[in-house]
């Protein structure tokens, strides 16, 4: 019993490192991505993952999309999840 904890220790060690270098950081930045999600509202400045630079126009939270404001003539509905960051 003794020689199998020693054989598997540095896979154990192994995964610990690669649950707390990467899985663990990888899920605290998802949750602050969704909370970002939730808290928009109208006349927020968000970036999208294509680049553009837009204000929120209607951001309900029960709906998919958001619409967002591209210039004075341009709104369009865009997938909440595409949704990069929020300027502040």
């Amino acid at each position: 019993m003794n020689q199998f904890l020693v054989n598997f220790a540095p896979l154990i060690a192994l995964f610990a490192i690669f649950y707390f270098l990467i899985i663990r950081p990888q899920q605290k930045a998802q949750k602050e991505h969704k909370a970002m999600l939730e808290s928009l509202k109208k006349g927020d400045k968000v970036i999208t993952n294509g680049g553009l630079y837009a204000e929120v126009v209607s951001a309900k939270p029960e709906e998919d999309f958001i619409k967002i404001k591209l210039n004075d003539d341009t709104v369009v509905k865009i997938v909440r999840e595409y949704i990069a960051k929020k300027i502040d």
